[in-house]
């Protein structure tokens, strides 16, 4: 008897407990991350940081949640100091899109916080939809448009200076490359960087051809950042 009573207790210390925890994180909610469904139409030359931000804000203001304030997964590298400018810290996508947690259009949970969401995130081509709720085509799919553009290392950060993976702080549509993701995560080959949401390789350039060549279509994760 006294066995089965503290094996009941701890059944019920651990539902409690197990409830608490999807109370505090749930399942569902109201739309905090989506997929673009169309880019700036001139490859990765988006305005800069502040036009990607104002793309995700529109789209998500046209989904009617647009009373948040909406911030694209981007970094910049920083900027060296010249004779004429001075130093410029870099800005990391991680830091640019709230605390979470993040639901997409279905309500479905895409990541708790941040640290969830660079390790163990529930991205895929099931979940990584647009603003509207509809399935981005990916590997597979014709044509190919998994190639995100993030321009970030796995962890969120920024890259060093020294190699352009931002087409030029997203002001570019001719010189250098971007680092995209593949929300769908998969590639051509059974390793990390084919897998990554965030981080997966360099696009062939700047242009809009260019991204379309490399599976993409210039497309921007976008976060509520409150």
């Amino acid at each position: 008897m006294r066995h089965t009573l503290r094996a009941s207790l701890c059944l019920t210390a651990a539902a409690t407990l197990l409830l608490g925890a999807c109370a505090t994180q749930p399942a569902t909610g109201p739309m905090g991350f989506f997929i673009s469904s169309t880019g700036s139409g001139k490859g990765a030359d988006l305005g800069g940081l502040a036009g990607a931000d104002a793309l995700c804000q529109k789209l998500a203001a046209a989904a009617g949640a647009g009373a948040k304030t909406w911030r694209a997964y981007l970094s910049v590298p920083p900027a060296f100091p010249t004779a004429t400018t001075p130093a410029v810290p870099a800005i990391n996508a991680r830091d640019r899109i709230g605390n979470g947690p993040w639901h997409n259009a279905k309500g479905e949970l895409i990541a708790r916080d941040v640290n969830h969401l660079h390790n163990g995130n529930n991205i895929g081509k099931t979940t990584a939809l647009d603003e509207r709720g509809n399935v981005v085509k990916g590997r597979g799919d014709t044509p190919n448009e998994h190639d995100i553009l993030t321009g970030t290392r796995a962890d969120g950060t920024a890259f060093a200076p020294q190699t352009d993976t931002t087409c030029r702080a997203w002001t570019s549509s001719t010189d250098g490359s971007a680092i995209v993701g593949h929300h769908d995560r998969i590639g051509p080959l059974p390793e990390n960087w084919a897998k990554s949401w965030n981080f997966s390789h360099q696009s062939a350039g700047c242009s809009q051809e260019a991204l379309v060549r490399t599976g993409g279509s210039g497309r921007l994760y976008c976060f509520a950042a409150n």
